[in-house]
């Protein structure tokens, strides 16, 4: 009896000590734990690029470059936190002319591209095709580059979102002029088939009234439009895209 009693006492010591330690591992569960949680699977930096092929963008007329620098910039603006709707990413590539759909919206989330429309430019950026730019009020022109999405609001054109500039100099004064998206009836298939063209805008990227709510309601409150031209100057001075400038 003596003896049984003293193994009870040599063995209670030994069995706590096991139950704080993972058999084969000589570590503490709260190490281990801890271990677990950092193991996360590494994503793969790349992954937001092999959506132009997987999607075939290029069968839709988006220029290999304007998704190039639209995922840069967006990036960018992610990693410094101004992106609050991360999963949304439209696109409007200038360097299509207007009878073209060259609004696109992608999410990034899913891997799917959720509109592809008719949008239009300013009308003292070009007529067909537009090529000229500013920051200026009054200038009636498009501005490009990077900006994030605001509030949607009751304008002359019905429901609107604004936009907010997010590059000094290019479009940091988008807000204040009024650029803002909102549905207009000269931005529409039958015109852009029938006369060429659309129409333009004193500035804004207009688009078809029919889908002016739904796009508006998925790329509202903060997420990332890029708007695009092969244009040295915005490729030369854009920090979002020159990231050591």
């Amino acid at each position: 009896m003596a003896k049984t009693k003293n193994k009870r006492v040599i063995l209670l010591p030994t069995i706590l000590l096991l139950g704080g330690l993972v058999l084969g591992t000589g570590k503490p569960k709260s190490q281990l734990k801890k271990q677990l949680v950092t193991a996360a699977p590494i994503k793969n930096p790349d992954k937001n690029f092999l959506l132009y092929d997987s999607l075939k963008l290029y069968t839709l007329g988006l220029s290999k470059e304007a998704f190039k620098q639209a995922i840069t910039g967006y990036e960018s603006l992610n990693a410094a936190g101004k992106i609050q709707k991360d999963n949304i990413l439209t696109i409007i590539d200038f360097s299509l002319s207007s009878n073209q759909k060259r609004l696109f919206v992608l999410d990034l989330l899913t891997g799917k591209l959720l509109f592809n429309t008719f949008v239009s430019h300013g009308r003292n950026s070009g007529a067909k095709l537009a090529t000229k730019f500013s920051n200026a009020f009054n200038s009636l022109k498009s501005c490009l580059g990077f900006f994030t999405t605001g509030e949607i609001y009751a304008g002359k054109h019905g429901s609107s979102l604004r936009l907010e500039g997010q590059e000094a100099g290019i479009n940091n004064n988008a807000y204040n002029r009024g650029i803002v998206i909102h549905g207009a009836n000269y931005v529409n298939e039958k015109l852009a088939y029938k006369s060429g063209s659309i129409g333009r805008s004193f500035g804004c990227p207009a688009i078809p009234e029919a889908l002016r709510k739904p796009i508006i309601e998925t790329i509202r409150n903060g997420s990332c439009l890029f708007v695009y031209s092969p244009n040295q100057f915005y490729s030369l001075h854009s920090k979002l895209l020159n990231t050591n400038a």
